[in-house]
């Protein structure tokens, strides 16, 4: 079981690595975007959260989610999950999928917010629903993993929650 957690880590960093190096990218954060993304592929972390944590602030969903990914898994920042879900939520609010996605693991292990495989479903739902066609399928997976863990009810109250999501609302 720990090794398969050591992999689903790496799969997501490289997975969100990749992303991030090759989705679209505003032209005026592109240089800060592109220095963040060259830090983290080589291993300095530091740098990587230092020129991210201002895009954060300034509400970059991007940032906020690359930022999450790092206080998560303790990159370049203390382990935090409390600040990790609460940067993915920040993210995920904004329509940002791979924020939606981790923040939907987060309420599916409970790390930074309560144990809630409703609310599980439902980011990881939206999130997959929003991919890119590239990670769609491995979202699709995440989410009836945690399908598989829920009653019909609670899969339906999920699906509603999903479908009743506006962005900019929690």
């Amino acid at each position: 079981m720990p090794g398969t957690n050591r992999r689903l880590a790496a799969l997501l960093a490289g997975l969100f690595a990749f992303a991030w190096a090759f989705g679209s990218i505003a032209p005026a954060r592109a240089d800060s975007v592109a220095r963040a993304t060259a830090a983290y592929s080589r291993g300095d972390y530091l740098t990587a959260v230092r020129i991210l944590t201002p895009l954060a602030l300034r509400g970059d969903a991007k940032a906020q989610s690359f930022l999450g990914f790092m206080y998560e898994n303790g990159y370049g920042a203390p382990q935090a999950y409390v600040a990790a879900a609460d940067l993915y939520m920040q993210a995920a609010i904004c329509g940002n999928p791979f924020g939606q996605v981790m923040l939907g693991l987060m309420y599916d292990k409970g790390h930074g917010v309560p144990q809630d495989f409703v609310l599980a479903y439902k980011w990881l739902n939206l999130g997959a629903a929003r991919a890119a066609r590239r990670d769609r399928d491995y979202y699709l997976r995440l989410r009836n993993a945690v399908a598989f863990k829920m009653s019909a009810a609670q899969i339906a109250e999920g699906q509603h929650l999903a479908l009743a999501w506006v962005p900019g609302q929690p």
